[in-house]
Order: structure tokens, then C-alpha cells, then sequence
């Protein structure tokens, strides 16, 4: 009987047109919250069993009662959090509009605004001209203020998350354990503009708090909790000008200390962590290497760890793990299909790609995964057909390593 590597993906899936037209009606009051619970109810349904149908084992809600702003969004990952959390104060000022500059010095590093990034300053014309294929096609959200005390208001709202993804399942065949749910990290979270806390230590204390209520209904309901994490990696790039790896390992070390904080009483078994460098399609080229965090990644208290793996800045990375120690009740989670190009990966490809970790640490403890979330991010068609590559291609690693 062949080896089988498990295969899953990071969370976000295209929504149907059907989410996208309710969601769209219910912003604009056209339709009351029974409607829209019925429309959302059928699609979670639906793209578990697509999902199941496809041939992952590990599937989930595809992230859908994280309402989007269209076909094309590259942020519902975090702006969900913006109805989940009180304490905020909305505005209508979109992230990538933002014309703050914030400098940071030596030992006192501090995030800049979208705008000024230094992947964005390399490129700036590229990433300002709409047919780039950097940012096309996405709306403008409005982001919030922190302006008082953080709590969890969004107890209901993950409740209908966590109800709604587990009659899937049981339809699906499937276990509790089959499934996760996405939820933002405290560290995610303190990216917003904080006009409250006067530093950093007590907003991510407050965050990790606060973002510990949605993590513990999860995992209360057998599932499993993904802390979708990139400000690990992707605030290198956020801070200009760029400091020494240093400092910024003890910039993000404050982040890891507030994910374990807010993973207290939890078990490690049922969680599983997610590192990125940002689901824009831009060059990149400021981006950390992995090798300068992954230690601090590995401290964060998760059965599982998930990063990408498979975009053309990252790829070569696989090598690490020939040097780094993974903890023996540990596996990883690496991305070997990538959110970030149109190009279908060929199975034989994925297969290799599953076949460099596997080497290193072993068949046991890899699950092929995606890049990042590929809803609002690549065409329904071209999403599906990567899952469907991904798929096939863990079956050939799968195969190759009883042959």
C-alpha cells in the first residue's frame, strides 16, 4: 500500500457568486441577516464538499463568514476581525492609501504605513499603475482605530463559523478533526492604528486576550485553530528603514510571546500556525529570509507549521530544514502550490516539491498545503485547479516513496 501525505491549504477559498451577490446586498441593507445566513449556510456546504470532492483531507469553511468585499480581496483575513473585536472606532481609510511615514531607529522599531513600504518604494510605478497585476481589481476598505479597551464581540459570529463547518463535515463523512478554522493573530491584530494603549507590550497583551475567546470556541468544537500570523514575517518590510535582523527578531519576539499568551490552555494538538510574507502580488524582493525566524516560529506552542514554500522568493528555502530541528511531535505544513501566479503548478512538480521535505524530515511529518489563502486572490477556475494539482501531486510523492 503506497504512503499518503495528507494534503490541506491556508483557509481562504473563492467565494460562489452567490456569497458575493448576498454579501453585497447585505452591505448595502438589501437583504436582513436570515437571508443571508441561508446563502451562506449552502455555500459552506458546498465548497466543504467541494473540497472533499477535490480529494484534501484537511478542509474547512473556505473562510466564508469572513465577509469580502468582491471577487478580488486580499485582506478578509484581517478586516473580519474589524466586526469581531470592540474597542474600535471605524474610518474610511483604506490601508494602501494611508500616506503616514513612520521611521524607525535603532532598538525602537516601529511600522510604517502601507504606502511607504520599502518593497512598494523599490517599485513604486508598478505597484501605482492598475494594470500591473500588483493590486488590481480590489475595493477600498475602511479600517479601523483602536480606541478603547479591546474585548471579543464576535462570540456569535464564530459560532455560526464553527456550527456551520461542523454539519459540513458530518455531511462530508468527516470528523471534527478533519477540520480547521482561520483566526487572526494578536500580532495581526495590533497592526491596526492605535490611538489607546500607550505601548506595544499592553496592545498585544489585550489583543492576545481578546483574540484567545475566538481560539478557545474553536478548539472547544475538536477543531482545529490556524492563527494566521504573516506580521511575523511580512513586518520586515513594513519598517523603514530596514534594521538589523537583530532588532527585528526582538520586534517579532514580542508577537510570539502574545500568540503563546493568547494559546494559553489550549492544546497544542489542535493548533496549527501560519507564516507569510503578504498575499499581494508584488516583487517581494524586501522580504526576510526564513532562516533569520524560523527558531522564533518553532517557540510558538503549535502541533503544525505552515509557510509558504512554493513562490518563486521562497522556494529554495526547503534547504533550512536540513539544519533546523524540528521538534519531534511536530510537522510542517509547507506551501507547494502558490497563490501568487495564474501558472497551474504540473503535478510532477508538487510531487518534487513535497519530495524535498519529505527527505529531510520524513513522511510523517509533512501535510502539502498552499502558499496562502487563494480566495480573492487567483480566479475561482484556476484556484480549484491548483487544489486539483496539489492533490494529485501528494498522491505521486505519496507513491514514489513505496516504489
Amino acid at each position: 500500500m503506497a504512503h499518503r501525505i495528507p494534503t490541506t491549504h491556508v483557509g481562504s477559498l473563492p467565494r460562489t457568486d452567490e456569497l458575493l451577490a448576498a454579501n453585497d446586498r447585505r452591505a448595502r441593507g438589501a437583504i436582513g441577516d436570515e437571508e443571508f445566513a441561508a446563502v451562506l449556510a449552502d455555500g459552506v456546504r458546498r465548497v466543504v464538499a467541494r473540497q472533499r470532492e477535490t480529494g484534501l483531507d484537511i478542509v474547512n469553511e473556505g473562510e466564508y463568514g469572513h465577509i469580502t468585499s468582491g471577487p478580488v480581496d486580499y485582506g478578509a483575513w484581517w478586516n473580519y476581525s474589524f466586526s469581531r473585536l470592540g474597542g474600535l472606532t471605524m474610518t474610511d481609510e483604506d490601508r494602501w492609501a494611508n500616506p503616514d511615514i513612520v521611521r524607525s531607529t535603532p532598538g525602537r522599531l516601529r511600522l510604517t504605513s502601507f504606502p511607504d513600504r520599502r518593497d512598494r518604494a523599490a517599485f513604486r510605478a508598478a505597484y501605482e499603475d492598475p494594470d500591473s497585476g500588483i493590486l488590481t481589481g480590489r475595493a477600498a476598505v475602511g479600517n479601523p482605530r483602536i480606541t478603547g479597551p479591546l474585548t471579543y464581540t464576535g462570540a456569535g459570529a464564530v459560532g455560526a463559523d464553527i456550527r456551520l463547518l461542523l454539519e459540513a463535515l458530518a455531511d462530508a463523512g468527516l470528523a471534527p478533526s478533519d477540520g480547521f478554522i482561520a483566526a487572526l493573530s494578536p500580532g495581526s491584530a495590533a497592526r491596526m492604528r492605535n490611538e489607546y494603549y500607550d505601548d506595544d507590550v499592553d496592545l498585544l497583551a489585550a489583543c492576545a486576550d481578546a483574540m484567545h475567546e475566538e481560539y478557545r470556541a474553536i478548539t472547544d468544537a475538536g477543531l482545529t485553530v490556524q492563527i494566521d500570523a504573516p506580521d511575523i514575517a511580512e513586518s520586515w518590510d513594513q519598517i523603514n528603514p530596514e534594521p538589523t535582523v537583530s532588532d527585528y527578531r526582538d520586534f517579532i519576539a514580542l508577537r510570539i510571546d502574545a500568540v503563546n499568551r493568547a494559546l494559553e490552555g489550549i492544546p497544542e494538538e489542535q493548533v496549527r500556525l501560519h507564516v507569510c510574507w503578504g498575499s499581494w502580488h508584488g516583487p517581494h524582493t524586501t522580504d526576510i529570509p526564513f532562516a533569520d525566524i524560523v527558531d522564533l516560529v518553532l517557540s510558538v506552542r503549535a502541533h503544525g507549521y505552515s509557510f509558504e514554500a512554493a513562490n518563486a522568493r521562497h522556494e529554495h528555502e526547503w534547504r533550512l530544514w536540513q539544519h533546523v530541528g524540528l521538534p519531534e511531535d511536530k510537522v510542517i505544513i509547507p506551501g507547494v502550490v502558490s497563490h501568487s501566479t495564474n501558472v497551474v503548478e504540473h503535478p510532477e512538480l508538487v510531487a518534487e516539491r513535497i519530495a524535498n521535505f519529505v527527505q529531510v524530515v520524513g513522511p510523517d511529518r509533512v501535510i502539502a498545503s498552499t502558499d496562502c489563502g487563494l480566495g480573492g486572490r487567483v480566479h475561482p477556475l484556476i484556484a480549484w485547479a491548483k487544489l486539483a494539482s496539489l492533490v494529485e501531486g501528494a498522491r505521486l510523492a505519496g507513491d514514489r516513496l513505496d516504489a
